[in-house]
């Protein structure tokens, strides 16, 4: 049985939140597509990654550069909702993360498109405030 909409997400933040980007890429088809528009170019976080292979260099490469960040997700605190679609294959969520750090307490809003293809995500489109991940 193919994953449901609500697992294929949580196994993807999951992965975000352990830093684990062998399963975070592994998530994706071999061609698939992670971007990040609202991301200018040269920042830290990348702006658009394609095939599975590059997903997992790159966000390795970024967990690595951001481990020493004084943030810690408040699991109890955040939230999200799913939309499904018309396209059974297309889901979105709204998400809001609870982070604690050195400066208090803060709120990440951000929403996901994910495009799936046989149980995998083909694209992930991430809107978020850029400077919030740098």
């Amino acid at each position: 049985m193919p994953a449901t909409p609500q697992e294929i997400f949580e196994r993807y933040i999951w992965s975000g939140m352990t830093r684990n980007a062998t399963a975070l890429a592994e998530m994706f088809t071999v061609d698939g597509v992670l971007e990040a528009p609202l991301v200018p170019a040269g920042r830290a976080f990348p702006r658009r990654l394609e095939g599975r292979e590059e997903i997992r260099e790159a966000m390795a490469a970024y967990y690595e550069r951001s481990a020493d960040a004084d943030l810690s997700v408040n699991v109890e605190g955040s939230r999200y909702v799913l939309h499904a679609t018309a396209d059974p294959e297309v889901f979105i969520a709204e998400i809001d993360t609870a982070l604690d750090g050195p400066g208090g307490a803060t709120v990440m809003s951000l929403v996901q498109i994910f495009r799936l293809r046989d149980g995998k995500i083909a694209q992930l489109r991430d809107y978020f405030a850029p400077e919030q991940v740098d």
